[in-house]
């Protein structure tokens, strides 16, 4: 069992450094990788899995603390799974709007029953940057795709992905609810474990 009291979050988003200390508690202070650097390793892996530990292992190195990496994004079934690790970047850099737009698009023709997808977490920490054996956390969050965007809350495609289990889209969840269904808090839950915390 690893004893970590500080690790780096390999991250710029002060949303995400909040949700995964406030997820990891007092034990363990995360510190960004935006006091280190300022810049965003590129990530050239073919899975969720390499880009994560491509990220933490470009964190550990740059703080030469213990470091954090999550690689995130939505699964489409009919789309062979994309737009998978390219969901940040799917219309091309041009934002959440763009990405649903796109989405909705590419599924217009698609029946209901065959809208299924999934939310996609990876966590992957490293002792240091050369750690031979990365502990991996894998979260998964069923749903499906909705005709139109539906809640306030959120970001990404949370408007379009539909929670079974709730009965509405993700960002119709409260933030604190989401945190607790989501397939990030699914990835931590299986860190925390890993970590005795």
């Amino acid at each position: 069992m690893i004893k970590l009291d500080q690790l780096v979050l390999a991250s710029h988003n002060a949303g995400k450094l909040k949700e995964l200390q406030a997820m990891l508690g007092a034990h363990v202070k995360v510190r960004s990788i935006g006091e280190f650097s300022d810049v965003e390793p590129e990530e050239t892996g073919l899975s969720f899995v390499e880009n994560a530990i491509l990220k933490a292992r470009n964190a550990a190195r740059i703080s030469g603390l213990p470091a954090l990496a999550d690689d995130s994004g939505l699964a489409v079934d009919h789309l062979g799974g994309a737009p998978g690790i390219y969901s940040a970047r799917y219309a091309d850099g041009k934002g959440d709007a763009a990405n649903n737009a796109k989405l909705l698009d590419a599924l217009r023709e698609v029946p209901d029953e065959e809208r299924g997808a999934q939310f996609v977490s990876v966590l992957a920490l490293v002792r240091h940057a050369d750690d031979p054996l990365p502990i991996l956390c894998e979260g998964i969050w069923e749903g499906s795709i909705l005709r139109e965007a539906r809640g306030e809350h959120g970001f990404g495609y949370d408007p379009l992905f539909w929670v079974p289990e709730s009965g509405c889209s993700s960002a119709e969840l409260p933030p604190e609810q989401k945190n607790r269904l989501s397939h990030r808090a699914r990835a931590m839950a299986l860190l925390k474990q890993r970590l005795g915390l």
